[in-house]
């Protein structure tokens, strides 16, 4: 079996090299080249040089949509990844029954599709804020920011807890008896024992939250739609509007150099937060 595999290991890849290459390689090739051009179409787009990243920096909206996307990505990271810790720490205790339903019910939002959420969420708050006499979300930036933190916090603790709960239960049960035979209260295993050995796994919540967090787009649209005058806009968003809702060949490749220097953000920012927590890893 392993000499068959060794053998015939480029086959296995082959759908998914194809793959990679027609759904990410190539269209990343052309947005890249699109984003020098003025087009309305692929087949009639004619270079224009650096105008369009000129544009792109110069226009204040996106500058915002680039703050309010990090200030959201920061926050809903750390918030996402230590309410799910918390709740993974609690239902792999011992004596503890009904985990398994906690866990499912924990996890069913995040089955639930995004522009669902928005809606539902936009009712929700709206009702709460009219009730207490604060201004609805389409007037309201501070309401429509920590809205998005609670929707996202609702859809994804669920999935970053079954993460966790899958890597705490992957800690060799020789190093938590050890920390108990010496003595180790419960605060004490937790730091110098589970969250160690836990980083691996923390590398990866912390990868997915901030990368979800920068293109946070359906939740957006159907919660805040960036009002007012675009103070909740993140950059997906903004993207999107700078495509589809103002007219004319020239925004289109705006459009697309925003969505390149978008990608080339969201990369830098993750291979930091990666070589970050991967120096900290504990080798087993």
């Amino acid at each position: 079996m392993v000499k068959m595999l060794k053998r015939w290991w480029p086959l296995f890849l082959l759908p998914t090299a194809l793959s990679f290459l027609f759904g990410f390689v190539i269209p990343f090739i052309q947005g890249f080249y699109l984003s020098f051009c003025k087009f309305i179409s692929i087949s009639d787009a004619k270079p224009v040089g650096f105008s369009n990243y000129a544009a792109a920096f110069a226009d204040k909206q996106f500058a915002s949509a680039f703050w309010f996307t990090a200030l959201f990505a920061v926050v809903s990271m750390i918030l996402i990844n230590v309410l799910a810790l918390a709740i993974a720490l609690a239902l792999t205790r011992k004596h503890l029954k009904g985990t398994n339903t906690f866990r499912t019910v924990f996890f069913m939002p995040n089955l639930i599709g995004g522009i669902v959420l928005g809606y539902i969420w936009n009712i929700l708050i709206n009702c709460v804020l009219s009730n207490v006499g604060e201004q609805l979300l389409a007037l309201n930036s501070t309401a429509g920011f920590w809205g998005m933190i609670i929707l996202t916090l609702w859809q994804q603790v669920g999935y970053m807890m079954i993460i966790y709960i899958a890597g705490l239960q992957s800690i060799p049960s020789d190093y938590l008896e050890a920390a108990k035979v010496d003595g180790a209260n419960a605060w004490q295993t937790l730091w110098k024992v589970k969250i160690p050995n836990l980083m691996p796994t923390i590398t990866i919540c912390l990868f997915l939250t901030i990368t979800n967090g920068f293109k946070l787009f359906d939740q957006n649209l159907a919660l805040t739609a960036g009002e007012p005058k675009h103070t909740t806009e993140m950059l997906a968003l903004n993207i999107y509007n700078t495509f589809y809702a103002r007219q004319g060949a020239k925004w289109m490749g705006i459009g697309q150099a925003k969505a390149v220097i978008f990608c080339i953000l969201v990369i830098a920012i993750v291979m930091v937060q990666l070589r970050a927590t991967k120096s900290r890893e504990v080798q087993q």
